[in-house]
């Protein structure tokens, strides 16, 4: 797969993506078309980086195991019995059956349909039925330590469940030290403690799906330029010119709004974070953590939105809005909540349409990774460098 992919990505292509904005191309059809690069960027760009898996709050239940799909690599999310999260690959040890078919409650054991061994919630490998023979349960030279689950390291942050799949990138904290710090003045060093965030358990979760490379929609995120003409209603009360694009680090880009002011209904506005500077009450920013999560930082909510690659042409994107205090649950605040809701459920399902037409465009031979605006695609032009990048570190090339 990789000469076939050094081929099609040739350090001519990267080059070209990697020259200043103004003279710069954009990636190649074929990264959004081929379906060689659905396994090869699970394995070389998501894998090599921590990369966003799930909500906490959805598995948060103590003795819940979920099996999870991600881009055809079997996953396990266990809540263990005191409310912690662990990754593990989804497979027996014995004969590589999936050990979990579909999530459920257990009973602190995970037992593999095939031949029952047994495994606690730690991964721990516990009983071997039979192995030595028929009513023989254990057999000389075979050590249960040796042979328990695979773990994938895992870090949760602002309710986000992150996996890192090589186990060699930098420690989570390190890594997203640029984006911590550009958001510790408004939000606090620890929102989930000092300002109470939590998802609201009733009118916080948006699920879609589109026909579209997961890159397509990392690029229309990372800019405000499309806001008139695909969003109108929010270039009303936030318009363009009031939009700018922001470089975080190599790994964080986006952009952001001087002038976010929602009517979202209700008589009782929603709380907002305690350390969010006054001045910049109406400031609001949209940064992405590579790959695959947008995040949205509001001085009265904050969102994200995971990008899950279905295949090389299909994505699923799920949403959770959390609020300040009790902002995500008293009854007072449900009229602003759904007023909420509803409105960032417009804003996503108007960027389907987009994404989806620029998928069905990556087809035409008459267009071949297409050029930047210099003034408002920095951010995506950011993006695309990142991901040649990584194709250069994976196929070399000078």
């Amino acid at each position: 797969m990789i000469q076939s992919l050094r081929q099609a990505i040739s350090p001519h292509h990267l080059a070209a993506v990697e020259r200043p904005i103004a003279a710069a191309r954009g990636l190649p059809n074929i990264a959004y078309t081929e379906r060689e690069f659905h396994r090869f960027e699970r394995d070389h760009l998501f894998a090599t980086t921590w990369t966003a898996l799930a909500f906490c709050a959805d598995h948060s239940t103590a003795g819940r195991v979920t099996p999870v799909d991600f881009m055809g690599l079997p996953l396990l999310i266990v809540c263990n019995q005191d409310g912690g999260l662990a990754v593990f690959h989804n497979v027996c040890s014995h004969r590589g059956r999936r050990l979990v078919d579909e999530a459920r409650q257990t009973n602190g054991l995970l037992v593999c349909p095939y031949h029952a061994w047994a495994y606690d919630l730690g991964g721990t490998l516990k009983a071997t039925p039979h192995i030595g023979g028929a009513g023989v349960h254990q057999a000389g030279g075979f050590c249960h330590r040796d042979h328990g689950l695979k773990a994938v390291r895992s870090h949760c942050w602002m309710g986000i469940l992150f996996i890192d799949l090589s186990a060699a990138a930098p420690a989570f904290d390190d890594y997203a030290a640029p984006l911590l710090a550009r958001y510790r003045p408004y939000i606090g060093a620890d929102p989930c403690a000092r300002a109470a965030l939590s998802p609201s358990q009733s009118d916080a979760g948006l699920c879609f799906e589109a026909g579209c490379n997961w890159k397509l929609a990392v690029e229309n995120y990372c800019e405000a330029y499309h806001l008139p003409w695909i969003h109108p209603s929010l270039n009303d009360y936030s318009p363009l010119e009031d939009h700018y694009g922001m470089i975080i680090s190599d790994d964080f880009a986006g952009q952001g709004t001087a002038t976010f002011r929602p009517a979202l209904g209700g008589a009782a506005p929603l709380p907002g974070f305690p350390d969010w500077p006054v001045e910049q009450r109406a400031t609001a920013e949209y940064p992405v953590f590579y790959p695959n999560l947008l995040l949205g930082f509001q001085i009265n909510h904050f969102f994200a939105l995971i990008i899950r690659p279905l295949a090389v042409d299909r994505i699923r994107e799920e949403v959770r809005l959390f609020y300040i205090g009790d902002g995500a649950e008293a009854d007072r605040y449900l009229p602003a909540r759904q007023s909420n809701l509803a409105a960032w459920e417009r804003v996503f399902r108007e960027d389907i349409s987009a994404v989806e037409g620029m998928q069905r465009g990556r087809q035409s031979p008459g267009f071949s990774g297409g050029v930047f605006s210099p003034v408002m695609d920095a951010p995506t032009h950011h993006f695309h460098r990142w991901v040649a990048r990584k194709y250069r570190a994976a196929v070399g090339g000078d």
